[in-house]
């Protein structure tokens, strides 16, 4: 198909790992005032930067990908 892209797909999937990682950080964070364990604390603070850091990315990919305005607005690229 010309003109198809996988950035729509690589964006969903960047959003579920974004859901996965902050689920997971949620839970750890849970888990960790239960019992007070720092293991649980550290992957929850991992997963939690993970996510951010994540969320970072999805919200600048376009410039990631080397797009410009201009071309958004052709629906060309470089």
């Amino acid at each position: 198909m010309p003109g198809s892209s996988l950035i729509p797909f690589h964006r969903v999937l960047i959003a579920t790992a974004i859901v996965f990682c902050a689920g997971l950080a949620w839970w750890m964070f849970s888990m960790s005032g239960e019992g007070g364990s720092t293991p649980y604390s550290l992957l929850g603070a991992i997963f939690a930067i993970l996510a951010v850091v994540l969320a970072i990315y999805l919200w600048n990919l376009r410039r990631v990908l080397g797009y410009r305005d201009e071309d958004s607005e052709r629906g060309t690229r470089d």
